[in-house]
């Protein structure tokens, strides 16, 4: 069903619409086109491909791990504003744009795309906003769960000059999950059923893309058992939550060898899943950006 929503955008948001609608799209476009020449140029295209699997099943998994996200995302919005299936291109916008520049400069191009189509949604703001900080507050949520039962390697993990920032950032986690709660009534605009239909679905797509990292990892090294991926997936989940640890990818590789006891090739597959990922980022993100700056240099 559509949702009606509580009312129209906040008033800023009003005076810039205009703005937002003809420009954000081309603008993110030329910035992730900028992120990609930057990657592209340092990326080690050569090495990775020398260490792809090539196993059909790992890249059938791996496709429904990368394109869990907006798919979750498009289930959603597909209650919310009955989102045609074109809408999916969007939210894969959204991805690329978040993944590869900044937190949600995803939401941003995807306010200005759903105000070009004004009369299919109404006011976007109050959906968007909902969607995303009940987003954030289910990965808290899982994330302290599986802080929970990971707490024994944890403990083990030489944190270093993270260490602070790794307890701070538990703490933040805890504040802003906590918050969202305690001023929910003024924070959402959505009714009741959508927010539970969002926190379900959101809830769906972590336990999804945790079960699915699992056994990818499994897939590409068959003789570690797949409990051993599923406690690394969760350990991913944790580090990918804390906002205030630098270097995540290696305070998870170091984890992962924790875990692994300096297992080399395990420490080898989770480096060429970052890697694969990120060109996946890579390619996706040129490939959209091009198509959209063309769509709005002929309607110029």
């Amino acid at each position: 069903m559509s949702t009606p929503l509580a009312g129209p955008d906040p008033a800023l948001l009003e005076t810039g619409a205009s703005w937002i609608t003809r420009l954000a799209a081309p603008i993110l476009s030329l910035a992730i086109l900028a992120v990609v020449a930057a990657r592209m140029a340092r990326f080690d295209f050569t090495g990775t491909w020398a260490l792809l699997p090539t196993s059909f099943a790992f890249w059938l998994v791996y496709a429904a791990f990368y394109l869990s996200p907006p798919v979750a995302d498009w289930i959603i919005f597909r209650r919310l504003w009955k989102l045609p299936a074109a809408g999916f291109v969007a939210l894969l916008r959204k991805l690329v744009g978040n993944e590869l520049l900044v937190g949600y400069a995803g939401e941003l191009y995807l306010y200005g795309w759903a105000r070009k189509r004004i009369g299919m949604v109404g006011a976007p703001f109050g959906t968007i906003k909902d969607v995303a900080i009940l987003s954030a507050v289910v990965g808290n949520v899982a994330t302290l769960l599986m802080m929970i039962v990971a707490w024994p390697v944890l403990r083990t993990l030489a944190l270093g000059h993270d260490g602070p920032a790794f307890a701070v950032s538990i703490g933040v986690v805890l504040a802003i999950s906590a918050a969202a709660m305690l001023w929910r009534k003024r924070l959402f605009t959505l009714p009741r059923p959508d927010l539970a239909f969002v926190v379900v679905v959101h809830a769906a797509r972590t336990v999804a893309t945790t079960g699915l990292a699992a056994l990818m990892w499994h897939l590409a090294l068959p003789t570690v058992p797949l409990g051993t991926w599923l406690l690394l997936a969760a350990l991913r989940l944790l580090i990918s939550r804390l906002p205030f640890v630098a270097n995540k990818d290696l305070i998870f590789a170091g984890l992962a060898l924790v875990v692994m006891g300096q297992d080399r090739p395990v420490a080898q597959l989770v480096a060429l899943i970052a890697g694969i990922t990120v060109a996946t980022h890579v390619v996706l993100g040129a490939l959209l950006a091009a198509a959209e700056l063309a769509g709005w240099l002929r309607r110029a």
